[in-house]
């Protein structure tokens, strides 16, 4: 049984996550924070070991969209033995302004 992908962050998903976390420490309580650090460590695991475990976008078949919270969705592609995180994506922002680099 294969170990897993390798989980490989775009600079522009970076920046969204980072943009979030900032915003939440100023919002959020360090418990909160936690948790979707947390959530976001599954969710990673989780494609890391199954990347087909989640639906691929409409717009782009081999993008695929994984819920973190009601807040927050990544969007992912597999390359080869990859997967590459496209978008950490605020939910709360207009549709439009999601941009997949990369894909």
């Amino acid at each position: 049984m294969k170990s897993g992908y390798n989980i490989l962050w775009t600079d522009y998903a970076l920046a969204e996550l980072k943009t979030t976390i900032e915003y939440l420490e100023t919002h959020w309580t360090e418990k909160e924070i936690k948790n979707l650090v947390s959530k976001i460590e599954n969710i990673l695991e989780f494609i890391s070991k199954n990347p087909e475990l989640f639906p691929q976008t409409q717009s782009r078949k081999n993008v695929r969209r994984a819920v973190v919270t009601k807040q927050n969705t990544i969007y992912y592609r597999t390359k080869g033995q990859n997967i590459e995180i496209l978008s950490f994506f605020s939910n709360k922002q207009n549709p439009k302004k999601r941009r997949l680099f990369g894909g």
